[in-house]
Protein backbone atom coordinates (compact mmCIF):
# COMPACT_ATOMS: atom_id res chain seq x y z
CA UNK A 1 0.00 0.00 0.00
CA UNK A 2 1.35 3.34 -1.12
CA UNK A 3 1.58 6.34 1.02
CA UNK A 4 -0.66 9.36 0.80
CA UNK A 5 1.02 12.08 -0.62
CA UNK A 6 0.88 15.93 0.30
CA UNK A 7 2.38 19.38 -0.82
CA UNK A 8 3.44 21.30 1.92
CA UNK A 9 4.33 24.98 2.01
CA UNK A 10 6.11 25.58 4.53
CA UNK A 11 8.76 27.47 6.50
CA UNK A 12 11.77 25.01 8.02
CA UNK A 13 12.38 27.53 10.89
CA UNK A 14 9.08 27.25 11.75
CA UNK A 15 8.09 25.41 14.63
CA UNK A 16 4.63 25.37 13.80
CA UNK A 17 5.49 23.89 10.27
CA UNK A 18 8.06 21.78 12.01
CA UNK A 19 5.40 20.12 14.12
CA UNK A 20 3.04 19.80 11.13
CA UNK A 21 5.59 18.07 9.32
CA UNK A 22 6.51 16.03 12.00
CA UNK A 23 2.34 14.99 12.44
CA UNK A 24 1.98 14.16 8.77
CA UNK A 25 5.58 12.19 8.60
CA UNK A 26 4.34 10.02 11.76
CA UNK A 27 0.44 9.76 9.96
CA UNK A 28 2.08 7.74 6.73
CA UNK A 29 2.30 10.54 4.75
CA UNK A 30 4.74 11.37 1.91
CA UNK A 31 5.39 15.17 2.11
CA UNK A 32 6.77 17.29 -0.54
CA UNK A 33 7.74 20.58 1.23
CA UNK A 34 8.08 23.64 -0.23
CA UNK A 35 10.15 26.57 0.96
CA UNK A 36 7.53 29.12 1.12
CA UNK A 37 9.54 32.19 1.57
CA UNK A 38 11.73 31.15 -1.61
CA UNK A 39 8.62 29.41 -4.03
CA UNK A 40 5.39 30.62 -2.87
CA UNK A 41 2.28 29.13 -4.45
CA UNK A 42 1.07 30.87 -8.17
CA UNK A 43 -1.47 33.00 -8.38
CA UNK A 44 -3.40 30.28 -10.45
CA UNK A 45 -2.15 27.87 -7.35
CA UNK A 46 -3.77 29.97 -4.77
CA UNK A 47 -6.98 30.52 -7.06
CA UNK A 48 -7.01 26.72 -7.16
CA UNK A 49 -6.13 26.45 -3.18
CA UNK A 50 -8.32 28.59 -1.28
CA UNK A 51 -12.08 27.66 -2.47
CA UNK A 52 -10.75 24.00 -1.36
CA UNK A 53 -9.77 25.48 1.94
CA UNK A 54 -13.07 26.37 2.93
CA UNK A 55 -11.94 29.62 4.18
CA UNK A 56 -12.48 33.07 3.53
CA UNK A 57 -9.27 34.14 1.90
CA UNK A 58 -8.44 37.05 4.86
CA UNK A 59 -7.59 33.69 6.73
CA UNK A 60 -4.81 33.05 4.69
CA UNK A 61 -3.07 36.21 6.06
CA UNK A 62 -0.19 35.11 8.25
CA UNK A 63 -1.61 38.10 10.82
CA UNK A 64 1.36 38.00 13.26
CA UNK A 65 3.65 38.17 10.68
CA UNK A 66 6.06 41.40 10.58
CA UNK A 67 5.24 41.94 6.67
CA UNK A 68 1.93 41.76 7.22
CA UNK A 69 2.02 44.61 10.15
CA UNK A 70 5.13 46.20 7.69
CA UNK A 71 2.30 47.00 5.18
CA UNK A 72 -0.03 48.08 7.52
CA UNK A 73 -2.52 45.45 6.23
CA UNK A 74 -5.17 45.26 8.94
CA UNK A 75 -6.09 48.51 7.57
CA UNK A 76 -5.97 48.02 3.35
CA UNK A 77 -7.08 44.19 3.34
CA UNK A 78 -10.89 45.27 3.52
CA UNK A 79 -10.19 47.88 0.58
CA UNK A 80 -9.02 45.25 -1.77
CA UNK A 81 -10.37 43.36 -4.27
CA UNK A 82 -9.82 39.33 -4.17
CA UNK A 83 -7.70 39.21 -7.22
CA UNK A 84 -5.52 42.16 -5.81
CA UNK A 85 -5.29 40.04 -2.07
CA UNK A 86 -4.79 36.94 -4.28
CA UNK A 87 -1.73 38.80 -5.81
CA UNK A 88 -0.30 39.99 -2.80
CA UNK A 89 -0.13 36.64 -1.42
CA UNK A 90 1.88 35.11 -4.27
CA UNK A 91 4.50 37.79 -4.45
CA UNK A 92 5.28 37.67 -0.65
CA UNK A 93 5.10 33.70 0.93
CA UNK A 94 6.04 35.37 4.22
CA UNK A 95 1.98 36.72 4.07
CA UNK A 96 0.68 33.38 3.92
CA UNK A 97 -0.19 32.04 7.19
CA UNK A 98 1.83 28.60 7.10
CA UNK A 99 1.72 25.89 6.55
CA UNK A 100 -0.35 25.30 3.82
CA UNK A 101 -1.04 21.55 2.95
CA UNK A 102 -2.36 20.01 -0.16
CA UNK A 103 -3.50 16.82 -1.79
CA UNK A 104 -4.93 18.83 -4.47
CA UNK A 105 -8.46 18.40 -3.37
CA UNK A 106 -8.05 19.33 -0.12
CA UNK A 107 -6.23 21.87 1.55
CA UNK A 108 -5.33 23.11 5.28
CA UNK A 109 -4.15 26.30 6.38
CA UNK A 110 -2.45 26.65 9.72
CA UNK A 111 -1.62 23.59 12.16
CA UNK A 112 -3.64 22.37 15.15
CA UNK A 113 -3.55 18.42 15.91
CA UNK A 114 -7.04 17.97 16.31
CA UNK A 115 -8.11 19.63 13.16
CA UNK A 116 -5.39 17.49 11.08
CA UNK A 117 -6.98 14.74 13.10
CA UNK A 118 -9.77 15.83 11.28
CA UNK A 119 -8.95 16.30 7.76
CA UNK A 120 -6.03 14.80 7.32
CA UNK A 121 -6.18 11.34 9.83
CA UNK A 122 -8.39 9.58 7.29
CA UNK A 123 -6.01 9.32 4.74
CA UNK A 124 -4.22 5.90 5.60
Amino acid sequence: MSNKHVTMYQYPQCGTCRSALKWLKDSGYEVDAIHIFDNPPSVEQLQEMIPLSGLDIRKWFNVSGEVYKEMNLKDKLPGMSRDEMIELLASKGRLIKRPVVTDGVTVTVGFKPESYAEVWGKAR
